[in-house]
C-alpha cells in the first residue's frame, strides 16, 4: 500500500465534474477545497467529458464532437494499435492534451505547494467499457484485446498524471471514476464482478501512487472496500442509514489504514433545501455511531480516516430551489442556476468540514 503522506481528518474534496463554462470560477471553487482538483467542465467543450478526456489517444476511438458522441471501430483499432505501442513509451502519449483539457494545465500553473493534498482524476476503466460501444453498440469491454489494453492504458494515464501532480505536491493522489461498477452485477452483463476484482488487482498492483476509487452511482459498498483500493469515495448521502453489514465492511477497510471520502451534501436542488451544515453532520456522524456501536471502532478513528465531499457531481439542476440560498451567506452569487447551486453546496461542505473538526480536534 502507497504511503498517502498526510491525515485525512475530515478535510473536505469534491468530483471534478463541474457545470461551469468559466475556467476562473470552476477553478475557484477547486481551489477553496482542502484537497482541491482539477475541474473538468463538459459544458465548455465536448472534449472536457469525462470520457472524451480519458479516449485522448486510445486506438480505434471515434469523437463526434458535433454530435456529442464517443465510439469503437474495432477496424481503425486494428491499424492504429501498433502506432500506439511505439508512441507507449512517450509521457505526452497519456497526458491530457490542451484541447480536451485546458483546465487541468491552468490547474498546473497555481502554486499548489501549501495544500496538505492534491487530487487528478481518470475516467475508470470499466466504466469506460461498458460506456464506448461499436458499431454495433456492443460495448469495448467485451471486446477481449481492447480490454486487456483499456486497463493499461488507463494506468498509464493515472501514472502520468500522478507524476505531474507530485511534482506540485507531494501528497498528490489520482482516483478513477467508476460510475459504472454497478453494471458488473448484472446478469446480462458479459462482464462479471469477478472479472473486475481479477483486473482490477492487476491495475491497482501497476500504479505509481495511492490507489484511489470514486463511484457516485447505487454501490455494494462491501465488494467496493473489498475491491484492493486505499481511498474510497462514494455516494454516503444516499444510504440513509448504514446497514449492519456494510458495517464490517467499513471498520476492516478502516483498520487496514483506508480512507473514506464520504460523499454528503446533496448536490441536487430539492434535497440540498432540505439540509443545514448541522443536519447533515448529524447523518453522517449517525453513520459512524452506528459502525462503531455494531464494530467497537471508535468514531474520532472513523473521522481520522474520513474526507469529506459531495454527494455527486452536479451538471442539471431540477427545479432550481435552493440554488441560491443565502441562509449561510455563500453560494448566491452569479452564473446559471446550477453552478449557484454547487456554490452553495461547496459552502455547506466547508461548514460541515469544520463542525467535525472541531468537534474531533482535527
Amino acid at each position: 500500500m502507497k504511503e498517502l503522506g498526510f491525515s485525512a481528518g475530515c478535510k473536505t474534496t469534491a468530483m471534478a465534474i463541474m457545470p461551469h463554462t468559466s475556467v476562473e470560477a470552476a477553478l475557484a471553487l477547486a481551489l477553496s477545497l482542502d484537497v482541491p482538483f482539477w475541474p473538468q467542465l463538459p459544458n465548455l467543450s465536448f472534449y472536457e467529458d469525462m470520457y472524451a478526456q480519458t479516449s485522448e489517444n486510445f486506438p480505434g476511438i471515434v469523437i463526434d464532437a458535433e454530435g456529442g458522441r464517443i465510439s469503437f471501430s474495432p477496424a481503425l483499432f486494428e491499424s492504429e494499435v501498433g502506432g500506439y505501442s511505439v508512441r507507449m513509451a512517450e509521457e505526452d502519449t497519456f497526458t491530457p492534451s490542451t484541447r480536451y483539457s485546458g483546465v487541468y494545465h491552468r490547474f498546473l500553473s497555481q502554486d499548489l505547494s501549501h495544500y496538505p493534498a492534491i487530487r487528478g482524476q481518470v475516467t475508470g476503466p470499466v466504466s469506460f467499457g461498458f460506456r464506448v460501444m461499436d458499431e454495433g453498440l456492443r460495448p469495448l469491454i467485451y471486446h477481449e484485446a481492447a480490454r486487456a489494453l483499456l486497463f493499461d492504458f488507463i494506468m498509464r494515464k493515472v501514472n502520468a498524471q500522478y507524476r505531474r501532480l507530485k511534482q506540485k505536491n507531494g501528497n498528490a493522489f489520482v482516483w478513477v471514476d467508476e460510475p459504472g461498477l454497478g453494471w458488473v452485477f448484472s446478469g446480462l452483463s458479459g462482464y462479471s464482478d469477478t472479472s473486475t476484482r481479477q483486473d482490477y488487482g492487476e491495475f491497482w498492483a501497476g500504479l505509481d501512487g495511492p490507489a484511489g476509487l470514486h463511484l457516485c452511482a447505487t454501490v455494494n459498498l462491501p465488494y467496493l472496500l473489498r475491491l484492493g483500493a486505499q481511498i474510497l469515495s462514494f455516494d454516503a448521502y444516499q444510504i440513509g442509514e448504514m446497514p449492519k453489514g456494510y458495517a464490517g465492511a467499513v471498520a476492516e477497510f478502516i483498520s487496514g489504514g483506508g480512507v473514506i471520502c464520504w460523499g454528503i451534501v446533496p448536490t441536487d436542488a430539492e434535497n440540498l433545501k432540505r439540509q443545514t451544515p448541522e443536519a447533515l453532520a448529524a447523518l453522517l456522524l449517525g453513520y459512524w455511531e452506528d459502525i462503531s456501536r455494531v464494530i467497537g471502532l471508535p468514531v474520532n478513528r472513523i473521522a481520522e480516516q474520513a474526507l469529506i465531499a459531495p454527494a455527486r457531481c452536479c451538471l442539471k439542476n431540477v427545479g432550481c430551489v435552493g440554488a441560491n440560498d443565502d441562509r449561510r451567506g455563500e453560494g448566491n452569487g452569479g452564473g446559471r442556476p446550477e453552478e449557484r447551486l454547487v456554490e452553495t453546496a461547496f459552502a455547506y461542505l466547508r461548514q460541515l468540514s469544520q463542525l467535525l473538526k472541531s468537534r474531533f480536534g482535527l
